[in-house]
């Protein structure tokens, strides 16, 4: 996979595309989680995981709202999304039903650039961060090269999946945390779920816990094939990038931000990110949103 972090807004032009998308499916989860399929055929055939869309919840509701995307099928034209509702445009958005139409403009964003020198990715997610990493997932799992992915995700709140039982082996941790996305398992790509809630078959602790007793397994040899990509709330991802550096592995974030054009002229979702010039305020949307984690949490 190739990304190239765009310099000016400008360069979106002609990579962008409004769609009046179709509601294909809503699904609803346990903690007023959604996920939404749209009809939206130009953004499926170049979305890359990490992309995100800005989608209008309503037209009553101006202000669109930016949603990571979690899966593609560009043959048949459709994408999916995965959001919690906070607020009342959300809440719009969940109540679609099938044959409704939301406008959607997408795909959006730099997204991730594993390296293939590094083929042992650790994809770690938390809550509404577990979208890109689903995305970036099956990308490694239909690429050509030769990937090892671990996907590990963390919700306080009960996951958007029914677990399941996985018979992917994990020598590195205890039988009775093996609880899995049904889908990955599917994948044949091993997975493990983390919560403090206390679902069965998680394990109990913080999702960064999880992937410290994963790292401290590997030999040498095998943390110089490791690289680490990441999705989530901002704390979660400051321990990411500490986990990063605990244990000398590349790591590339993708934040989440508030934003209001998502396309780079409003600059209201710039961060802070040390580059080999200095600091520098980024626009998360289309500067990002994916990062390197030593860049935006320098520790």
């Amino acid at each position: 996979m190739t990304t190239t972090a765009p310099g000016a807004a400008q360069r979106n032009r002609g990579t962008l595309f409004v769609e009046d998308a179709k509601v294909l499916d809503v699904q609803a989860w346990p903690g007023d989680q959604f996920i939404i399929r749209l009809a939206s055929p130009l953004c499926a055939a170049r979305a890359v995981p990490g992309s995100f869309i800005h989608v209008r919840c309503d037209d009553a509701i101006p202000m669109r709202r930016p949603l990571s995307i979690m899966r593609t099928d560009p043959e048949a034209g459709w994408i999916e999304v995965l959001f919690k509702v906070v607020g009342g445009g959300l809440r719009m958005l969940a109540s679609k039903q099938p044959g409704e139409r939301v406008s959607s403009i997408g795909p959006i964003g730099c997204g991730f650039a594993p390296s293939p020198e590094r083929p042992r990715t650790l994809l770690i997610g938390g809550g509404v961060g577990i979208p890109p990493m689903v995305f970036l997932a099956e990308f490694l799992k239909d690429d050509e090269s030769d990937w090892q992915p671990l996907v590990l995700m963390g919700s306080e709140v009960p996951f958007p999946f029914d677990s399941a039982t996985s018979a992917i082996a994990t020598p590195w941790l205890d039988k009775e945390t093996n609880g899995t996305m049904p889908l990955l398992e599917m994948w044949g790509i091993p997975a493990r779920l983390a919560s403090l809630s206390g679902f069965e078959g998680t394990f109990h602790g913080y999702v960064t816990d999880l992937a410290r007793r994963w790292l401290k397994s590997l030999s040498k040899s095998g943390l110089s094939e490791v690289e680490i990509m990441s999705c989530g709330p901002t704390p979660m991802l400051e321990a990411v990038a500490n986990l990063a550096r605990e244990f000398g592995v590349p790591c590339q974030v993708s934040l989440e931000e508030f934003m209001a054009c998502a396309v780079g002229g409003c600059a209201g979702c710039t961060v802070l990110v040390q580059t080999d010039d200095g600091p520098a305020m980024k626009r998360v949307c289309v500067d990002g949103p994916v990062f390197d984690a030593a860049a935006v949490f320098p520790g």
